[in-house]
């Protein structure tokens, strides 16, 4: 049977073509859907009449004061898989209207087929990304998850990598499933690997077998390319390590941890690459707060001095280059990297010194977040 959602989406695409009112009725008799909202839940007996015959029933004027809840026109029943699961009506004269029938049906059941796809791979897509949770949580396999493994064709044999794609937008708060399918066709190069949505705002990709790092950036970048230019949203991306299928919740803990940084300065960023990153995660909050506070707390108020450390910092201490990139004259840097050393007591230019500024620079995410978090819970409790 047709559903409520499905007739009234089916009557604002077709609205439009004609002039007249059009109803949907389930095999019930029951008007569902109509251009006249007043119509809608009223019992129908010709469209009764239709779905007992499976042919298109003409309603005349002189059949209104006979069958109820009619009005002149033509009904006409909605097929799908051969089955009928509605009808669809025109209102006016039979011999005007007739010429739209076979249009207006064809046209209702190529939605029915489209709404019917659209729900499967739904339902595919949930059904996956279930697996796939249970895959990332659970350390040992259960003889159901072995079963769902078969049942959707998931090799769970192969070494893999968890790959988790964000969307940095703050406005985008999910792909929409057109996109999301898009993607997938665009980028699964291999019948192998696995996407699926993860929450509102992240993806995964389980990638099988031992890809190079080099391929596997090609494809994240292409990636990152195709989101850009084709939707105007930008993608980051943490890359765990490949391990096998069985412990592959150790890569994801990577990929999240690998997400953290990139979601810094850097757009992709693969865990086996990390060196002093891995100690810098375990670090408490309380501590990356309190370092902040105790070093470049400061130099928040100070935006100019602020941008001109990170900088001397990306261009490893060049004082050359530091000054070419922010387009000033070398004097003008040393006056900078001193005023520094003046608000923090820090000197940039001294090895510890610098090492401090850089893991305080590196905190400095969540230093933010947790005084806009203070703020807001200070604005709801005055």
């Amino acid at each position: 049977m047709i559903s409520r959602n499905l007739a009234k989406r089916i009557i604002n695409k077709v609205r439009n073509l004609l002039e007249e009112d059009l109803i949907v009725v389930d095999t019930t008799g029951t008007i569902i859907a109509s251009t006249d909202e007043q119509r809608v839940g009223h019992f129908h007996e010709g469209a009764v009449i239709t779905c007992r015959k499976q042919v298109k029933v003409i309603i005349s004027k002189a059949d209104e004061s006979t069958l109820k809840g009619v009005k002149a026109g033509i009904n006409l029943p909605i097929f799908f898989n051969e089955q009928i699961i509605g009808v669809i009506g025109i209102t006016g004269d039979p011999e005007q209207v007739s010429g739209y029938g076979e249009l207006l049906q064809k046209m209702t059941e190529l939605l029915v087929k489209e709404s019917y796809y659209f729900e499967q791979r739904e339902w595919e897509a949930r059904t996956r990304e279930l697996f796939v949770f249970d895959w990332m949580k659970q350390e040992q396999w259960s003889d159901s998850f072995l079963h769902q493994s078969t049942v959707l064709g998931v090799d769970i044999s192969v070494d893999r990598q968890v790959i988790i794609g964000y969307y940095k937008q703050p406005e985008v708060k999910q792909l929409s499933t057109d996109i999301w399918t898009d993607v997938i066709k665009q980028y699964s190069e291999d019948d192998e690997d696995i996407f699926v949505r993860w929450g509102t705002e992240q993806f995964l990709i389980l990638r099988a077998g031992h890809k190079s790092i080099a391929s596997t950036k090609r494809l994240l970048q292409q990636i990152q390319s195709y989101f850009a230019e084709q939707y105007q949203q930008a993608v980051l991306f943490g890359v765990g390590q490949v391990i096998e299928a069985k412990q592959l919740f150790q890569s994801f803990k990577q990929a999240e941890r690998a997400l953290q940084l990139a979601k810094g300065e850097r757009t992709v960023v693969f865990d086996e690459e990390l060196q002093l990153e891995i100690c810098l995660q375990e670090v408490s909050l309380a501590t990356r707060i309190e370092l902040v506070e105790r070093t470049i707390r400061p130099l928040l108020t100070e935006r100019e001095l602020l941008e001109t450390l990170k900088l001397f910092i990306t261009l490893n201490q060049s004082i050359k280059k530091t000054a070419e990139a922010l387009h000033i004259h070398i004097n003008t840097l040393h006056y900078r990297l001193k005023k520094i050393e003046n608000v923090t007591s820090l000197n940039p230019r001294d090895f510890h010194h610098l090492t401090t500024l850089s893991i305080a620079l590196t905190f400095l995410e969540d230093y933010l977040k947790n005084n806009y978090k203070n703020a807001l819970f200070s604005e709801v409790h005055p």
